[in-house]
């Protein structure tokens, strides 16, 4: 079969609400959806009926250390046009594609305008969103006629300036509108803010007005009206909440993997080659050391999304060594990794390698854990 590229984006809770709103419905059905949601949580299935999002403040007011998160690029994911930190430091930035000239400037009333100009003519868009912090690059969104667009060219960090979005062909848009953005169905939409945003999907309905920016503590945990409930009632037994960390090794990696991707999902995206490096679940499933039953290879084994990502490569020293074997010992079933040969420090230096992804101006670290040969082709 063929596989196509398709242009996807670069990447990749206030005061208590209505409680009262479950008492008005089934008691019984709605404890039903609670316990089936406290087990299966998934975002692009948004909040189900008798369930109700909080927002990250009420969260933040008993899990301090977590609130952390609302502060790193994963809860930094989507950015308001007043919230964006790129334009607050550069309110306008303009870039050349051939002929055409792009445009992104913050406006005195606080709009974001993002226009190209093309054979004399010009066409523009107001911004509805930002995707991603910036911290590698920025991607931009809005609506003509109702209908979802991504912009073609893109904020990318390394070079403090506008490119092309990754994944749009090299060849001249057709018109002055396919040279402004691309549309997106509602589907592809719907994904892009389930992974970016936080309630975006509420009872199975893609509601984007009603989406907290970031990935906040609800978008992973789940709705948090029934745990807060809970815990007013001293119902710790029973916190009706959906943890992550509870999950197996292997559907731990699936749950990031629906935003992060899975083997599955790369196959029907049908993205082959460099491009596939970002895809970090993906990535780490081809090691010959992945096993889905152990924990010490899973996303969670080594990062922790409440907080910022250790850039330290020593950090990560002891996660290896979790599995495999100081020199001089034997492995077991419970060590079965190997000693290094070369060296018991900086492991992920060696078989983790940062490749550059090709229009991305950025450095991705891919999670495919090998013996990395000087000269050899990516290993798809």
């Amino acid at each position: 079969m063929k596989r196509r590229l398709i242009p996807i984006c670069l990447l990749l809770c206030g005061g208590l609400l209505w409680l009262s709103a479950i008492g008005q419905q089934d008691t019984k059905a709605v404890s039903a959806t609670v316990s089936d949601f406290s087990r299966n949580w998934l975002p692009s299935r948004g909040a189900p009926a008798g369930l109700h999002y909080v927002g990250a403040a009420v969260c933040a007011s008993c899990h301090v250390f977590e609130a952390a998160e609302l502060k790193t690029p994963m809860g930094e994911a989507s950015l308001l046009p007043a919230q964006n930190k790129v334009l607050n430091h550069q309110p306008r930035l303009s870039a050349r594609n051939g002929a055409d000239i792009y445009r992104l400037a913050r406006l005195s009333n606080g709009d974001e305008i993002y226009s190209v100009t093309a054979g004399g003519q010009t066409a523009q868009a107001t911004l509805q969103w930002a995707f991603g912090l910036g911290y590698a690059g920025q991607t931009y969104l809005y609506q003509a006629q109702h209908i979802w667009h991504e912009s073609r060219v893109s904020y990318f960090k390394q070079i403090h300036g506008l490119d092309t979005t990754i994944g749009y062909s090299p060849r001249p848009p057709r018109n002055l509108h396919a040279a402004l953005g691309r549309r997106m169905g509602q589907d592809e939409a719907r994904a892009c803010f389930v992974c970016h945003t936080t309630g975006a999907v509420r009872t199975g309905q893609f509601l984007p007005a009603q989406a907290t920016p970031g990935v906040t503590c609800e978008q992973c945990h789940g709705p948090g009206s029934a745990h807060v409930a809970a815990m007013r009632a001293h119902r710790y037994a029973q916190p009706q909440i959906f943890n992550p960390a509870q999950l197996s090794p292997g559907r731990q990696a699936d749950f990031c993997g629906n935003c992060h991707r899975t083997l599955m999902m790369v196959m029907q995206m049908g993205v082959s080659g460099i491009l596939d490096v970002r895809f970090q679940p993906y990535r780490l499933s081809l090691s010959k050391c992945y096993n889905p039953s152990d924990a010490r290879i899973t996303c969670l084994a080594c990062h922790d999304p409440h907080h910022a990502l250790v850039k330290k490569i020593s950090w990560y020293d002891d996660k290896c060594l979790a599995c495999h074997i100081h020199r001089g010992q034997k492995t077991s079933w419970q060590m079965p990794g190997q000693a290094c040969p070369v060296a018991q420090r900086r492991c992920v230096s060696c078989h983790m390698p940062k490749l550059a992804l090709p229009g991305a101006h950025h450095l991705f670290s891919d999670h495919y854990i090998r013996i990395v040969k000087p000269g050899a082709a990516y290993p798809d």
